[in-house]
């Protein structure tokens, strides 16, 4: 059954809680803001797929690197849900690694860039703005004490922003496409 009408009257339940929380709390928005990030991320891995980059450890897939993020949020979404589940440390160490990789075959950064050099750097841009906004999300139901979110799940959320740019930046890179600077004029 695709509903169930239990949430008719604007709440909705958490992973191994009976009780009712509004639709409206700190905790659904965090819950949305995750659901938000990786049901565009599911766009991205779709209009990515088939596509690589190459750095020094060999050709990687967009596609790969995306699911595994979308399986990633999983996690978190279920951490902060209530479950017993979290980021690892070895998941922070492999997006830091393929955000080392992609930053020794780009130019250095020296500005901003405004998005939209290519589809696909566009589509990554607005997946990272997405995901600061989870990141957010999901600091305020932290500080609030609402749930506990642990260092490696808060960790793989920082990092995760920067591995979206970088995917972003390398992207527009393979395809040869310029980067525009923001003129502040």
């Amino acid at each position: 059954m695709l509903y169930t009408r239990k949430g008719d009257g604007g709440t909705t339940k958490t992973f191994g809680c009976d009780q009712r929380i509004s639709k409206s709390s700190s905790v659904a928005e965090a819950l949305g803001s995750l659901d938000e990030t990786n049901s565009f991320l599911g766009l991205v891995r779709a209009k990515t797929a088939g596509m690589i980059f190459k750095t020094a450890l060999g050709a990687n897939s967009f596609s790969d690197v995306v699911l595994d993020i979308q399986q990633n949020l999983f996690i978190v979404q279920a951490e902060v849900a209530g479950s017993t589940l979290s980021i690892t440390a070895d998941k922070i160490t492999k997006a830091e690694s393929i955000v080392d990789e992609i930053e020794k075959v780009l130019p250095p950064i020296k500005s901003f860039f405004l998005s939209g050099a290519t589809e696909e750097g566009a589509l990554f841009d607005v997946a990272r703005t997405l995901s600061r906004r989870a990141e957010r999300r999901v600091v305020a139901v932290k500080e609030e004490g609402k749930v506990v979110v642990s260092a490696e799940t808060m960790t793989y959320l920082n990092r995760l922003s920067s591995l979206l740019y970088a995917l972003a930046r390398i992207s527009s890179h393979i395809e040869g496409a310029e980067e525009i600077k923001p003129n502040y004029k």
